[in-house]
């Protein structure tokens, strides 16, 4: 018998620095009462950050999903983006909000990200860019992505809301495709409280995003374009620059969590967890993800996930069910069958990660999962027999 934790063990948590660093942090702003509109932290922030992406090309936001909204419009996307089905709504509602039409197609069955031969299959006339998704921080197959949009003359943008921190060849993950959305949001591995930023290879949009997110201005009496107010402010900043310090600290102690229950749950009969990654790659180790076997398990993804809560183990069905299975997008057509998003969809879960989480209480966690199987496996026997 396994008592279940005392307090909730949920998927995620914020990672959050000292009070007194952050209150020190606070002091400057008081002193300055400066709150937005393009402050002395958000700008040093926005250098901050352009010194880690090694990059200028970079606009910051007030969160994630306006930033994709803008970078869509500021690039005057328009017509049908090809997408994925397995992703957080933003993602597709980036692209109802610009009246864009998306079009889901079939993910690759390793890493859950767009599956490229999916993709040029569904290229038509009025085709004008693809969406990915870096699923869980794991890069596309950003090459056969490239050459595609390439031949087709198609812009190519990621949704990389999950993939700060990581690399390609020693090479940042956004400096591929023409424009890359981050979130910023506290259930991610790096956060600014909520935030958001796009980086871009072309630098002359850096003037479009920013008339876009602060409505337009070009100076006090002068509106070039209808803009929004999707401005950060000097409080996301100030917890942006701090985070930012000890990023590497938090994906090294994530890297640390993650092997511990690789560790404990590979060969577990009824549990897939993903493959090994490229040498290549530097993860960052955002999420814990694995597939529930129903057959080999014992029981479903829900029940298993109905079963752990039982533990005070709040696990993430995520992502599901598929964008196209929500109800504002069940009008919108699919032609590709989808036979993997699907699959995965049925069967993922993602299991307690975040700075904070104690290397006992993963082993627990473990313990729980194993014991929930056992006792499962002793009910289906006695029932047998």
């Amino acid at each position: 018998m396994i008592e279940p934790f005392e307090k909730p063990i949920y998927v995620t948590k914020p990672f959050l620095p000292k009070l007194e660093e952050f209150c020190a942090g606070l002091e400057e702003i008081w002193e300055n009462q400066w709150l937005t509109n393009n402050g002395p932290i958000v700008k040093r922030f926005s250098q901050e950050i352009s010194n880690y992406f090694e990059t200028e090309n970079v606009c910051l936001f007030t969160n994630g999903t306006l930033a994709l909204q803008i970078g869509l419009q500021g690039m005057g996307i328009a017509g049908e983006v090809i997408t994925t089905p397995f992703t957080f709504v933003a993602t597709t509602h980036a692209l109802f909000w610009n009246k864009i039409r998306p079009v889901f197609v079939d993910i690759e069955p390793d890493y859950y990200t767009l599956d490229p031969e999916k993709v040029e299959a569904a290229i038509t006339p009025w085709t004008t860019a693809i969406l990915a998704v870096h699923v869980f921080g794991h890069p596309c197959q950003l090459e056969a992505l490239a050459d595609i949009a390439n031949r087709h003359n198609l812009k190519l943008i990621y949704d990389a809301a999950h993939a700060f921190g990581v690399r390609v060849n020693g090479e940042s993950i956004s400096h591929f495709g023409d424009l890359s959305m981050f979130s910023f949001h506290a259930t991610k591995l790096y956060h600014s409280i909520e935030g958001g930023m796009l980086t871009f290879q072309e630098p002359s949009m850096k003037k479009i995003f920013n008339y876009l997110k602060n409505f337009g201005f070009e100076n006090e009496i002068e509106v070039v374009m209808p803009g929004t107010n999707a401005k950060m402010n000097e409080m996301q900043a100030l917890m942006g620059s701090i985070v930012l310090k000890h990023v590497d600290n938090i994906i090294d102690r994530r890297r640390l969590i993650t092997e511990t229950y690789f560790e404990r749950l590979d060969g577990l009969a009824g549990i897939r967890l993903r493959p090994a990654f490229a040498k290549e790659l530097n993860y960052n180790f955002a999420y814990m993800p694995i597939e529930i076997d129903e057959n080999e398990f014992g029981m479903s993804r829900d029940h298993f996930y109905d079963e752990l809560k039982k533990y005070n183990i709040f696990s993430r069905r995520y992502f599901y069910p598929l964008i196209c299975d929500y109800a504002c997008y069940k009008k919108n057509t699919v032609g590709d069958p989808l036979k993997v998003a699907k699959r995965v969809a049925e069967k993922i879960l993602t299991l307690p990660i975040y700075y904070d989480l104690d290397l006992e209480d993963v082993y627990k966690i473990c313990d729980i999962i194993e014991y929930i199987k056992q006792r499962r496996y002793k009910k289906k026997t006695f029932a047998a027999a």
